[in-house]
């Protein structure tokens, strides 16, 4: 009932011990609480809180236009709904690097698992568009170096990004990696990444775990879990997936309510109420409810 009962630092503890096991982790995107309760229930390994998800929950491009508050805001709403850790994008960090020390803490204290930094320049792209454009690598380091000196729990996970595959190369990616390891990145990021291949050469070039970005519509061919699995990749995020299938569903839903007037053809492929408050677990509020307030004030 209400909140998870599982204490943040619980949560980052538990992420970094299913990491070091070298086993694959599924981390679906969650665009709003109630989504990562069921990425929960469904029995997945953790929860990925998009800045691209966040942005365009505010119908904005995915442009940097967010802000850090908005951002913590919503990654504690998610994350407190569910006992899984949280991992969030925090873009380029929301400024220069005592800026990124600042973000850090502000999610610590929101209760995410973790979070990654990327290391394109301001205002950033999606990164499975083209024109991108990234930092020196100078600048990328002091970001990763901000955000581990920052933290005040050492099990936060402080993951970087790199955009430099597209600009410049798998080679390029691979020694800004290994640059941003030596700041002190707990893992990788490599966005972009063209094939199973590059996945795999990354992987051999580094010893941290290293994360795969499978959105659709974009650069990376969408790999299988077992595909990935066997390349070495260690989490796979599918930030966008559920936002795209819900809104897929309400253009849908949207027609037909116009074109019919009811919706009474697609009640099929609606969650129904009584899911939906097993979900919530109306069943527990009631209960808890009822044994707070089982007295009468006699008058």
């Amino acid at each position: 009932m209400l909140y998870a009962q599982t204490p943040a630092h619980e949560k980052r503890r538990m992420l970094r011990e299913r990491l070091a096991s070298g086993e694959l982790l599924r981390f679906p995107g969650a665009f709003n609480p109630l989504s990562a309760r069921l990425i929960e229930r469904k029995g997945f390994d953790g929860v990925y809180v998009s800045g691209a998800v966040l942005a365009a929950d505010l119908g904005l491009p995915d442009i940097g236009l967010t802000t850090l508050t908005e951002v913590a805001g919503r990654g504690q709403q998610i994350a407190r709904m569910t006992e899984l850790p949280a991992i969030i994008d925090a873009d380029t960090g929301f400024g220069e690097p005592m800026n990124v020390a600042r973000t850090i803490q502000t999610l610590e204290d929101a209760g995410l698992a973790g979070a990654h930094i990327e290391d394109q320049v301001n205002p950033k792209r999606c990164g499975h568009l083209d024109g991108k454009s990234v930092v020196d690598g100078d600048t990328a380091v002091k970001r990763i170096r901000a955000a581990v000196d920052a933290r005040r729990d050492p099990d936060f996970l402080v993951m970087a990004r790199t955009d430099i595959r597209a600009i410049d190369g798998l080679d390029a990616a691979i020694d800004r990696a290994k640059a941003l390891v030596d700041a002190g990145a707990d893992a990788i990021f490599p966005e972009a990444m063209r094939d199973l291949g590059e996945f795999e050469a990354m992987r051999a070039s580094l010893d941290v775990p290293i994360l795969a970005n499978m959105t659709e519509f974009g650069k990376s061919e969408l790999f299988s879990t077992e595909q990935l699995r066997s390349a070495g990749v260690n989490i796979v995020i599918w930030p966008v997936s559920l936002l795209r299938l819900a809104m897929g569903a309400a253009d849908r839903a949207l027609d037909t309510l116009e074109d019919e007037g009811h919706l009474t053809s697609r009640l099929g492929e609606m969650q129904h109420r009584a899911d939906l408050y097993d979900l919530i677990d109306y069943e527990g509020y009631t209960r808890f409810d009822t044994n707070v307030f089982d007295f009468r004030v006699e008058r």
